[in-house]
């Protein structure tokens, strides 16, 4: 069935339909956005883009977010108040930040590196429909809350989806640390450059290409919410490939009204 799904020819033939029958707009009411965000080696995270592709970087460093959260009835936009009847898997989105997006591609951009979710119908419908959100099954994922505790973590099993862990505790203050304050200045700063983006980008392998999402996630930074986590309480096993990680720097948004509004080939 993979196969299937990561077939070159099925992508052409995706791509061909629905840039003639246009783009339908997906649409979530997303709960509990937990950021998880560390400074590393520039270096070695342009290993992980296309050559040309230009990092956001200062000092040698760049961010790396790991985002995790709640879909809320994740579907297409037109089924207005039906939208109810569709699920709400949990997702995870590993990415970088772009210093300027790709030609024809306007504002604040990410790269995703890995797309995770919980739920094989969403992740066999995102491959099958998306190019921009190749997603992997996680063989277990939990994410849980309790007070103002967030408990998360993804295993791979024998599949291809990135292994989290982590435990993050509601935080005293908005306060950065010496790394975070150098590259962005204030927190309140820190989290409009790191939660506040237009468009996602990555690399299609069955296009060989480039391809972009226009997305709409109107956060209010005034009512994200200062979270902290012991470097100890993180595993992560794609952190490893980096010589050094400064962070996580964690915040969490309660809940935004999540739009992917387009996706096209650059």
């Amino acid at each position: 069935m993979m196969r299937l799904l990561n077939s070159r020819r099925l992508g052409k033939v995706r791509h061909a339909v629905m840039s003639r029958a246009g783009f339908v707009p997906m649409e979530s009411d997303v709960a509990d956005v937990v950021y998880l965000t560390w400074l590393v080696d520039a270096p070695t995270a342009r290993k992980l883009v296309p050559p040309g592709v230009p990092l956001w970087e200062k000092d040698g460093k760049t961010p790396f977010t790991i985002l995790t959260y709640r879909h809320g009835h994740f579907g297409p936009a037109l089924a207005g108040p039906l939208r109810r009847l569709f699920p709400s898997p949990l997702q995870s989105n590993w990415r970088l930040y772009l210093e300027n997006p790709p030609p024809g591609v306007a504002g604040r951009t990410v790269y995703f590196l890995k797309n995770v979710m919980s739920s094989m119908l969403f992740t066999f419908g995102t491959r099958m429909f998306s190019d921009i959100m190749q997603t992997h099954l996680a063989a277990r994922f939990a994410f849980d809350r309790k007070d103002d505790t967030y408990s998360l973590s993804i295993h791979a099993g024998d599949g291809s989806a990135p292994a989290l862990a982590c435990k993050a505790v509601r935080a005293a203050g908005k306060t950065v640390d010496a790394a975070f304050g150098s590259a962005f200045g204030s927190w309140e700063q820190a989290v409009d450059y790191l939660a506040l983006q237009d468009v996602a980008v990555t690399r299609s392998d069955r296009l060989q290409r480039l391809v972009a999402s226009e997305i709409e996630l109107p956060i209010d930074v005034a009512e994200v919410l200062p979270f902290d986590v012991a470097a100890g309480d993180v595993q992560c096993p794609f952190l490893a490939q980096f010589a050094s990680a400064e962070g996580p720097f964690c915040f969490v948004v309660p809940r935004v009204k999540f739009r992917v509004v387009s996706e096209r080939v650059v």
